[in-house]
C-alpha cells in the first residue's frame, strides 16, 4: 500500500462514532419545527451526509425550514453534540504509525470546518493531520467530491493514483471515484457493506485493525489479492 501518499479520512463513522451528538442535535431541530422523534436509532441516517440533504431527503422540507432546522441543530451541536462523541478504538495508533512512515494525512468531511477542527482538538489527534477541510458555514463546498477536490489541489505536487480517500458511507465512495481517487469503505462505521460495494470502492474493510493492516501493507499488495487479513477487494 505505500505507492500511496496522501490519506483522506473521512470524520463522522471514520474516525469517530458521533451518533449520540448528532442524532440528539438532528431530534433537538425537529422538535423545535413541531415534528417529535422520539427513536434516536431513526436519525442514523443524518451521519455523513450534508445536513441539508438529509433535512431534506428524510423530512421533505423546503428551502426555508432546512435552514431553520440547521441553525436549531447547530444551537445544540455547538454547546454539546460535538463531544458526546467517541474515537473508534486504535484510531490515534493509526493515525501515528501513519504519521511515522511520513504519509500525508488530511480529514475530508462534509461537516463544517470549524467544528471537524475542534472535535479533532478535543480529541488529541489534529496534530497528525496536516490539512482539516469541511464544509463552509454557509453551506457551500458540502458536496464530498468538492471537498476531496480541494484537497487535490492543494497538494499540485502529487498523481491522482497517490490519493486515497477512507470513508463509511456512500458519498465519500462516490466523492472520490468523481475525483479520479481509490478510496476505502469501512463498515464499522454507519454504512453497510452493501451501500458502500454499490459504489465501487477499491477495498473493504471492517475493522479498524483491517484498515491498518491495509494501509500498513507490504508494497507487493495487490487489488487482486482476494484475501488479505480480511480486506476485500471490489473487483
Amino acid at each position: 500500500m505505500s505507492h500511496y501518499q496522501v490519506i483522506l479520512f473521512d470524520l463522522d463513522g471514520t474516525l469517530s462514532d458521533p451518533k449520540t451528538g448528532i442524532t440528539k442535535s438532528v431530534q433537538y431541530a425537529l422538535e423545535k419545527l413541531n415534528i417529535v422523534e422520539p427513536f434516536l436509532d431513526k436519525l442514523e441516517c443524518f451521519i455523513g451526509p450534508p445536513l441539508h440533504v438529509s433535512f431534506a431527503e428524510f423530512y421533505n422540507m423546503d428551502e426555508e425550514n432546512i435552514q431553520k432546522a440547521i441553525e436549531w441543530y447547530r444551537e445544540r451541536f455547538k454547546e454539546k453534540g460535538m463531544y458526546e462523541n467517541e474515537l473508534y478504538e486504535d484510531i490515534p495508533e493509526l493515525l501515528k504509525l501513519l504519521k511515522e512512515r511520513q504519509y500525508t494525512l488530511a480529514v475530508a468531511t462534509s461537516k463544517p470546518t470549524v467544528f471537524a477542527e475542534k472535535i479533532l482538538q478535543y480529541f488529541h489527534i489534529d496534530q497528525y493531520f496536516d490539512l482539516i477541510v469541511g464544509s463552509n458555514l454557509d453551506g457551500t463546498r458540502s458536496a464530498k467530491a468538492e471537498i476531496i477536490q480541494y484537497i487535490i489541489d492543494k497538494y499540485k505536487q502529487y498523481e491522482l493514483a497517490d490519493f486515497i480517500m477512507i470513508g463509511d458511507r456512500k458519498h465519500d465512495i462516490i466523492g472520490a471515484n468523481n475525483c479520479g481517487v481509490d478510496s476505502v469503505g469501512v463498515t464499522y462505521g454507519y454504512g453497510s457493506f452493501e451501500e458502500l460495494n454499490g459504489t465501487k470502492p477499491a477495498y473493504i474493510v471492517n475493522s479498524v485493525a483491517e484498515l491498518k493492516n491495509l494501509l500498513l501493507a507490504a508494497p507487493s499488495y495487490s487489488k487482486n489479492v482476494i484475501d488479505f487479513v480480511g480486506v476485500k477487494p471490489v473487483e
